[in-house]
């Protein structure tokens, strides 16, 4: 049809397109070739032109050959680039010919030195010197300019001759260009010409073959059309006879109907105004009772509103009573919990001052107590963000406003429990100087300082931003809502609320400080961090900040007209009174106040019953795959465990300053860890290098566990465990090697089938884990020494290698800073770090630089348990449990009768005490069983090892004596006491003469003058009375 024909001849004229687009194509990338090579023969006729003025010599004097020879039979464009190449090729020759440089002097020097050359010997040989001179001279002068000027002209004729090539050859390749776009033009014209006729063609045949084939269609529908019209006629003229028929039957229809409806309609409006009569009464009587529900449920809100108010002012009572009260003898109570709303001031209720907020109707009347004054809060802790924007004078009365809330939030909430970070760079800390005062009980109640640089205020926000992330992901979870209700379940490590404080916001606040702000008022509230600020509106908002969006997220008051505004349209009907902070005195008094009720509320205890094992599971534990103890408590219901044994966490490293709770840490660890863990599946290597006796119960008790216990310990002996430890390392090497197995694990399995098809007695089935525990372990690198050096040796050896064979090294320090220490890639393979209480510095040794997390602690037993080599991404923030010491003693206890004397007893190194002669089992022997010796022992002490009591031997030859020098005179009788001792179960008793003479130069006068006889009169012969 029609579309069919207008597609071919659409067709037709797309493909006359295509072929002229790609023909003018043709022809233009000719014409560029054309052109290109008309560019290049220029730049040839440039080079050409240089040449020639080089050898003094003009393109006019190459003739241009009149007629050229006839053209190749190549291609336009192949024929065209022959002659571009060939005359490239010449110019370069021509460009390479080094005869023509030689011009002027240097020929003319040349000609006379061979005309010299050629004259002078005949000369000499056919006339006399002098002749022979001037015979040379008349001939080299004229010869000489003729051989220049044969020479100029030889040159001059061949570079002629070179320039006619090179000039025909670049006329010949003029003309191939002009041929090639000759050539061009014609193809261009004949292939348009063509496309033309194939075009004209193609509509030709459409034509033939469409146009009839329309025509006939065109008659058919004429045809169809006036047949359509006449039945149209038709039907139209039968259609209005039928309308008129019908029309007529209506209209008599319509008057009969019309006189029925009248008739309905009557009697239909009487029973209608009776019914009327009906429901009103029955209205009235709804209304009644609607008033009547109306009024009972007006009253049951007025009496649950008059029950929230009472509640609030009773709130008010209990928690902000007046300043003055607090003056007052005896002042009232620190609250015990934490309110539901922190107290700024006071609203004015007066309905009849609000447009239709008094009903004139009786039953609906508002009761006396709802109206007047009630106090006004800020919600605490949700949504505690107050802004107060303020200008020119009320930027003082914002301050103070400032100050009442921050004494309203000391004494409003249980002491210790809130903290406040202030930020005042326009009055450098003087508008809450008096505040300071609660840093000399707690620094941490103020945050230190008063902040005013910028660098300081972005630092601080920063901090409580890492707070508030560390809430939501370590405390609240998924498991609370706010910190309200982690509060209530945590209990002892309940987390204290956090004020910032701001005067005069954007002041000294950079747009990243901003921003954090923003972020702190929107998240901080449910996690405990509150905002407090006052904003002047003078100056200008710090980039991409908006004071609107920290409005939308705030309780907003404004100062104007001399007074604070509430900004909230509900609020703002009601006159506000703020409250005004207490004078100067009273305010420093009652700071005082609070920060001694702070600081003796402050410290946190954790039951160790929290972590303890049941009566039922003492060493039930199994040590063979991992060494798990909890310590503390992490977030409200979790208990943080000590893990060691899994993955890369096989040792830890320990470290808080003096007083952050570490002892504690280790003693709750040991314990613990004694209670969970029977002697067969740990022991203990215990070694305390500082000046105390933290371990001393340990040993007294005889703990089953410890295999060594170092109290005060020295150097020496610290290095004498370490190479115990490193020799049962490579005991166990040797006893994997043989069971064909790499770590502990297997070994103890394989240990049990050994002892299941009897080959192994099971009392040599044992291979217990070993954990060393050194504090202060930096002592033993306080000398640059070889001790020190052996011992990082060994140390580093340990941390590598005894992680299969269940050896673990935890290390505790208060700090880990100093020139002398383990070598940081030794520490860096301890994955575990737990870092309490400690400076900045030591917070990034102790985890990394990147986390400085441990900065933030706040109170003693506040750690950071972190098994990600101090990776921030594994810190875990827990609670270290509280273990007193007489707790300690009574488990300890419980242990020693629970082992009834089945595993020996500690090796003890105390080196804050003599050594004591009668707990050396050797000497006692002796005394049980006395025998004489041929070389009798002198034991004098215990030795800074793990090795036998240090004993001198008397043999039977010269030079068999022993000579004590020194000032310490007890020390002295001591050793001569142990010396008697040792030697009177040695002795012969039978020989006539005493064996042991003591003789006593003490003076008379002395103090101790009576010791010695004393102590012969103690013991039979063969010891004499001191002469």
């Amino acid at each position: 049809g029609e579309d069919d024909y207008q597609d071919q001849l659409w067709r037709a004229d797309s493909l006359l397109e295509a072929g002229e687009k790609a023909a003018k194509e043709q022809w233009e990338a000719a014409q560029r070739q054309a052109a290109a090579a008309q560019e290049q023969l220029e730049k040839m006729g440039q080079i050409l032109d240089r040449v020639l003025q080089l050898h003094h010599l003009q393109r006019a004097d190459i003739p241009v050959p009149v007629e050229l020879p006839p053209p190749t039979p190549d291609e336009p464009a192949v024929r065209l680039q022959k002659c571009l190449d060939l005359a490239q090729e010449q110019i370069e020759q021509w460009q390479q010919l080094r005869w023509p440089h030689w011009r002027g002097w240097r020929v003319a020097f040349a000609a006379a030195l061979l005309t010299a050359a050629l004259s002078v010997p005949p000369a000499f040989l056919l006339l006399p010197p002098l002749g022979a001179s001037l015979a040379a001279l008349l001939i080299t002068g004229p010869a000489t300019p003729i051989l220049t000027w044969l020479w100029h002209r030889q040159v001059r004729q061949r570079l002629l001759k070179r320039g006619r090539q090179l000039a025909e050859t670049l006329a010949n390749a003029e003309r191939a260009a002009r041929l090639l776009s000759d050539a061009a033009n014609s193809q261009y014209a004949q292939e348009m010409l063509l496309q033309k006729e194939k075009h004209a063609e193609r509509r030709r045949r459409a034509d033939e073959h469409y146009l009839p084939l329309l025509q006939n269609q065109k008659e058919r529908y004429e045809n169809q059309r006036q047949r359509l019209m006449t039945d149209f006629e038709h039907k139209i003229q039968k259609a209005r006879e039928q309308f008129q028929t019908q029309l007529e039957r209506l209209k008599q229809g319509y008057a009969q109907a019309r006189q029925e409806a009248e008739s309905r309609f009557a009697s239909q409006l009487a029973e209608a105004e009776a019914a009327c009569a009906s429901r009103l009464k029955a209205a009235e009587a709804v209304r009644e009772s609607s008033w009547q529900k109306l009024s009972e449920r007006w009253n049951a809100v007025i009496e649950q509103v008059s029950t929230t108010v009472a509640a609030l002012r009773q709130a008010n009572d209990i928690f902000f009573p007046p300043w003055s009260r607090w003056q007052s003898l005896p002042p009232p109570p620190w609250p015990t919990r934490v309110p539901w709303g922190i107290r700024y001031g006071d609203f004015l209720l007066d309905l009849a001052a609000l447009p239709g907020g008094q009903s004139h109707a009786g039953r609906c009347s508002l009761p006396d107590t709802l109206l007047g004054r009630f106090p006004a809060f800020i919600p605490f802790p949700n949504r505690s963000v107050m802004l107060l924007r303020v200008r020119d004078e009320g930027r003082a009365a914002g301050v103070a406003v400032l100050q009442n809330l921050m004494l309203r939030f000391l004494t409003g909430l249980p002491p210790g429990k809130v903290r406040f970070t202030i930020v005042d760079p326009v009055g450098l800390g003087e508008n809450f100087a008096a505040f300071m005062h609660l840093a000399d009980y707690d620094e941490k109640l103020i945050s230190g300082h008063i902040w005013t640089e910028p660098r300081d205020i972005e630092q601080r926000l920063a901090d409580l931003t890492e707070h508030v992330t560390s809430v939501i992901q370590k405390y609240l979870r998924s498991q609370f809502s706010s910190i309200e209700e982690y509060n209530e379940a945590a209990g002892e490590v309940a987390e204290p609320y956090r004020v910032l404080v701001v005067a005069n916001f954007p002041a000294g606040f950079t747009p990243e400080a901003a921003q954090r702000l923003l972020s702190l008022a929107a998240t901080g509230p449910s996690c405990g961090v509150c905002v407090l600020l006052s904003a002047d509106t003078r100056q200008a908002m710090p980039r991409d900040f908006s004071l609107s969006a920290l409005e939308a997220l705030s309780l907003t008051l404004t100062w104007k007209e001399g007074r604070f505004v509430p900004k909230d349209a509900v609020l703002s009907a009601f006159p506000l009174e703020l409250e005004a902070p207490p004078d100067v005195a009273a305010l420093t008094e009652l700071i005082r106040r609070a920060g001694a009720a702070s600081l003796q509320a402050g410290r946190v205890e954790v039951p160790f019953d929290f972590i303890a094992p049941p009566a039922d599971q003492v060493w039930t534990a199994d040590a063979s795959r991992t060494l798990a103890v909890p310590i503390g408590r992490a977030g409200a219901t979790r208990r943080q465990v000590f893990r060691l044994g899994e993955g890369t966490a096989q040792h830890a490293l320990v470290a808080g300053k003096t007083g952050s709770g570490k002892s504690t840490l280790l003693h709750a660890l040991i314990t613990n860890l004694a209670l969970m863990y029977s002697p067969d599946e740990v022991e203990l290597y215990l070694i305390d290098f500082k000046e105390g006796v933290e371990f001393q119960w340990y040993a007294a008790l005889r703990l089953p566990h410890a295999r060594v216990v170092a109290i005060e310990s020295e150097r020496e002996f610290g290095l004498s465990v370490l190479q115990r430890l490193d020799g049962l390392l490579r005991e166990r090497g040797e006893q994997f090697r043989q069971a064909g197995v790499n770590e502990l694990s297997a070994y103890r399995q394989w240990q049990k089938r050994e002892v299941a098809a009897g080959r192994l007695p099971p009392d040599a089935a044992r291979c217990p884990r070993v954990l060393l525990i050194i504090d202060e372990f930096q002592q033993l690198f306080v000398e640059d020494d070889k001790l020190a050096q052996e011992a990082a040796l060994l140390l580093d050896r340990l941390v590598r290698q005894g992680r299969a064979f269940g050896i673990h090294v935890l290390l505790g320090s208060q700090t880990l800073g100093g020139a002398y220490s383990l070598p940081r890639s030794t520490l860096d393979q301890m994955a575990v770090r737990i870092a309490l209480q400690c400076s900045d510095a030591d917070a990034q040794l102790i985890l990394s630089k990147d986390n400085t997390a441990a900065r933030l602690l706040s109170r003693p037993g506040e750690a950071i348990y972190n098994d990600q080599s101090g990776l921030v991404e594994g810190n875990e923030p827990f609670q270290v449990v509280w273990l007193p010491e007489s707790r300690r003693v009574e488990i300890l206890e419980q242990l020693r009768q629970r082992a009834q004397e089945r595993w020996p007893a500690p090796i003890v190194f105390a080196g804050h005490t003599h050594a004591d002669v009668t707990a050396n089992p050797a000497l006692q022997h002796l005394w049980d069983h006395p025998a004489p010796a041929k070389a009798p022992l002198v034991w004098v002490g215990d030795p800074v090892a793990i090795r036998p009591p240090t004993a001198v031997p008397f043999r039977s030859q010269g030079g068999a004596h022993l000579l004590l020098i020194g000032q310490n005179e007890e020390a002295a009788r001591g050793l001569i006491t142990a010396a008697c001792l040792s030697l009177l179960p040695q002795l012969s008793r039978e020989e006539p003469s005493p064996s042991l003479v003591l003789l006593d130069g003490t003076p008379d006068d002395a103090e101790m003058a009576d010791f010695f006889p004393r102590l012969a009169q103690m013991f039979p012969p063969p010891l004499s009375p001191p002469a």
